[in-house]
């Protein structure tokens, strides 16, 4: 059979990629288009556009840029019809997918959705608007069962997908030696995959450098991005940079600075202490601000509907808590044991690894 895929981030194109093994598992024989990145097509994904020519992040940024994202849903619009699926596959990516979800559905094509919006977090009308396009939703986290409820609609729950990423995870025993790390606790950077995160993010996690000699600090780099990017930090003694190595970097890291986002529940299942930065448009957030009606920006804290991890957003995020607050985390700080004993308690909601073959399985079987 064949499956149009619409990943628009890289967390995303994760997720697609081991989304197609799953698939595959229960129809070897399928064949995959679609938008995505790297990850999906070196998994045999035909790749149509590339996640890293989509993201637009915060409000404003989008609002900046209607005119290139109407042409991509044109663009999208036009070879999903060409292509005519027998599934069409949408993962996160909710301000694109769900126009998308809307158009397939009225054109008469199967609709499968993979990690549902944040529809709880803001604009929870949209859920009506799922239930009329979307034929099947495969949730990850337990508590969307009952928020879709309240909508009458049901999903299925399959559980986390990172659980698929690091369970598949094999440290690099030569990772601090390839990167010239030496014998200093590693503390973390990691600054998200977008331009404007790294741009906005990086100098202000770089203020805690002076506070902390004994330490060495390293940037999760991505490769999707110029290399100009972060030329001013590998030219300097503040930090350095790994690429695509994250995993590695959370493996030997003692502690993080983390950009809100899916990376600070990888974080938190690696057992690294972390601190949530975020920080956005002054627009963006206003906007964002009278939206938002989740008491946290994180998933771990929302997960354990619990500040397990200190949020430190727009104009809290600065040197000074920054560095109160990465003191409290490392081994000796007050917060230290309390965090890693509710990682442990985060571990066992979140589960086992299989969410990306129950997914394929679910799929293959509804069609």
């Amino acid at each position: 059979m064949k499956y149009y895929l619409i990943a628009g981030e890289r967390s995303g194109d994760l997720h697609g990629s081991n989304l197609i093994k799953g698939i595959r598992e229960s129809d070897p024989n399928a064949d995959f288009r679609g938008w995505g990145g790297d990850m999906m097509k070196a998994e045999g994904l035909e790749l149509v556009t590339h996640y890293k020519d989509t993201a637009f992040m915060g409000f404003l940024e989008v609002a900046l840029n209607l005119r290139k994202i109407s042409g991509f849903l044109k663009k999208c619009k036009a070879d999903i019809l060409a292509y005519q699926p027998d599934a069409l596959v949408l993962i996160d990516y909710p301000g694109f997918n769900l126009r998308i979800a809307a158009f397939a559905k009225a054109k008469g094509l199967k609709v499968f959705y993979y990690i549902s919006p944040k529809v709880w977090a803001w604009n929870q009308k949209r859920a009506w608007k799922i239930k009329k396009n979307v034929d099947h939703m495969f949730v990850i986290f337990p508590f969307e069962i009952d928020f879709y409820k309240k909508y009458d609609y049901k999903v299925d729950y399959v559980g986390n997908p990172l659980m698929d990423a690091i369970a598949a995870f094999k440290p690099d025993p030569d990772f601090k030696k390839k990167n010239n790390l030496d014998d200093r606790p590693i503390i973390a950077l990691l600054p998200g995959s977008r331009k404007q995160e790294i741009t906005g993010m990086l100098d202000l996690m770089l203020t805690v450098q002076p506070h902390f000699p004994d330490h060495q600090f390293v940037i999760a780099g991505v490769s999707n991005l110029p290399s100009a990017l972060y030329g001013q930090y590998s030219s300097s003694d503040r930090a350095t940079i790994v690429y695509e190595s994250t995993y590695n970097l959370l493996s030997v890291a003692q502690a993080a600075l983390v950009t809100s986002g899916t990376a600070t529940l990888e974080t938190a299942l690696f057992n690294v202490p972390e601190v949530v930065c975020y920080k956005t448009s002054g627009f963006s957030y206003a906007v964002a601000k009278r939206l938002i009606r989740v008491p946290y920006i994180s998933l771990v804290n929302l997960i354990l509907e619990k500040e397990a991890v200190r949020e430190l957003i727009q104009d809290n995020l600065n040197e000074k808590l920054l560095v109160e607050e990465l003191k409290q985390i490392i081994p000796g700080g007050a917060k230290h044991t309390v965090q890693l004993n509710d990682y442990a308690t985060l571990q066992k909601l979140v589960g086992g690894p299989g969410a990306s073959q129950r997914a394929g399985k679910l799929i293959v079987g509804y069609i």
